[in-house]
């Protein structure tokens, strides 16, 4: 169980880190694909797990304006839509307190994203786990002997040294960064009645 926390602790990190938070945030990401199902079925229940209990009502509300904006015509429609979707979006990531930085094109959502949502699909997070870890690794892996090639001649000159202190920085906050994870996971899981 602790390896599977820290592996999605780690997802986190590397969306982070890419500046690929854009899962709600994009077209094909899960909370557009439910506002745009909501607005097709005009039930706007579905839609209310993405926010806040006391966001509730601006959502309902905005839902009504955009079902009755849809009726005027195809045009109408699409621009009712895109308000719409970005009146969630706005208000989800707020709940996460988070901010908006606007709606993001589909088949933006990396491949590791993609698969952590399929991972609650198939009820497996085994394949996920396995992706990240051999990723983790892999990353590690380069960062170490990078430093390592690079200490080894640190002292034949200023710039040998520089090229030791640059591989090792990048070496060390890559750990850094996963201790970080690991560690920050616990506050996360404390503001998690912030996130529906």
């Amino acid at each position: 169980m602790k390896s599977v926390r820290f592996l999605m602790s780690l997802l986190i990190a590397v969306m982070f880190s890419l500046s690929a938070w854009a899962h709600c945030d994009s077209l094909d990401g899960p909370v557009i694909l439910d506002a745009r199902a909501a607005l097709e079925k005009k039930d706007v229940t579905p839609m209310l797990k993405w926010v806040r209990a006391q966001d509730e009502s601006l959502i309902r509300e905005a839902f009504d304006r955009a079902v009755a904006v849809r009726q005027l015509g195809p045009e109408a429609k699409q621009l009712a839509d895109t308000w719409f979707f970005e009146t969630v979006v706005r208000i989800h990531r707020a709940g996460e307190g988070a901010p908006f930085t606007g709606l993001k094109p589909a088949g933006g959502i990396l491949p590791p994203i993609q698969e952590a949502d399929k991972a609650l699909e198939s009820g497996s997070v085994d394949k996920l786990a396995k992706t990240l870890s051999e990723h983790t690794a892999t990353g590690l892996r380069e960062r170490f002997a990078n430093a390592v090639n690079a200490r080894a001649h640190a002292s034949e000159s200023a710039e040998a040294g520089r090229e030791f202190v640059e591989a090792y920085v990048a070496y060390v906050h890559y750990v850094e960064g996963l201790v970080n994870v690991i560690h920050g996971e616990a506050h996360h899981e404390e503001g998690a009645d912030r996130h529906p």
